[in-house]
């Protein structure tokens, strides 16, 4: 197993990764601290504690209540576990030609550059594919993205599609009572014309699916291949006025709609979404 890049996490009550006045006395749960730091959620990490996989300064650990304090070593499958102890919370506007990781084995252009700034190792949570542009959360709070990257979650996110063709009321109509693919059928939760003329258009549409480029499926499905792509919001997240290849941090609204959102802790198992850091799983499974 292959640990991700990660911070400190938010407690599925919404309280702080770091959180309680005894932490800094007896430290905090080691199935706590690997979900913190995105090796998997809390209840996965239990699971590799008690399979053996994990050591505390290099003694193996299989009690998950054992409890860890900053200075101690943690690793599984002799990997070792980052614990940063600042969260970062932030929104990039992902340009076209970026693939979403922070490191590319194929070389293309990757998120680096657009987190070179931040003292903290981020993380993206989910991906957008190379020609998707929009809205991207970064982060290094592990347990956080896990859950919101996890598709039984159901995060509805909203992009905007210049599509080839004129979109016609009755396309957007089937585009929400359902398009046929080959892995089965799926309807956009909202959809709308935005605009046309006789050679494209743009489109709107709302989904909560994980699949994959899921929206460029749906639309080429009802005869309007995608030109161009953008996702403009995520769960409560919008780009608003965010330039392309810019980032800010969220704000204390944002950060606490989105630990709202994520007030119950994912399946044990990952998802199409699962929260990685490497550019196979990337390439193979691209959003948008």
């Amino acid at each position: 197993m292959t640990s991700t890049d990660g911070g400190a996490g938010v407690d599925a009550d919404g309280g702080s990764g770091a959180g309680g006045s005894d932490a800094s006395v007896e430290g905090e749960r080691l199935q706590k601290v690997m979900a913190a730091a995105g090796v998997a959620s809390r209840r996965a990490s239990e699971i590799l504690i008690a399979e053996g996989r994990v050591e505390v300064n290099g003694e193996v650990v299989t009690e998950p209540g054992r409890r860890v304090l900053p200075t101690d070593r943690v690793a599984v499958d002799g990997v070792a576990v980052q614990t940063d102890t600042t969260r970062r919370y932030v929104m990039l506007n992902k340009p076209v030609g970026i693939v979403s990781t922070m490191s590319d084995e194929r070389g293309r252009p990757d998120l680096r550059p657009f987190v070179s700034g931040y003292e903290e190792r981020l993380f993206n949570v989910g991906r957008l594919d190379a020609n998707t542009s929009g809205l991207l959360v970064l982060t290094n709070d592990g347990e956080l993205a896990h859950v919101l990257a996890h598709p039984s979650f159901g995060v509805s996110k909203t992009y905007i599609a210049k599509v080839d063709g004129a979109v016609t009321p009755q396309t957007i109509a089937t585009l929400r009572a359902g398009v046929d693919l080959e892995d089965g059928s799926i309807a956009a939760d909202a959809a709308r014309l935005m605009n046309r003329s006789d050679s494209s258009s743009l489109v709107e549409l709302t989904l909560h699916s994980g699949r994959n480029r899921i929206v460029r499926r749906m639309l080429a499905a009802v005869g309007h291949p995608v030109r161009e792509l953008v996702r403009r919001s995520f769960g409560p997240l919008h780009l608003g006025t965010l330039a392309i290849g810019q980032s800010r941090e969220l704000t204390s609204i944002e950060l606490g709609e989105l630990r709202t959102l994520s007030g119950a802790e994912p399946p044990v198992g990952g998802g199409a979404d699962a929260v990685t850091d490497t550019a196979t799983a990337d390439s193979a499974r691209e959003k948008g």
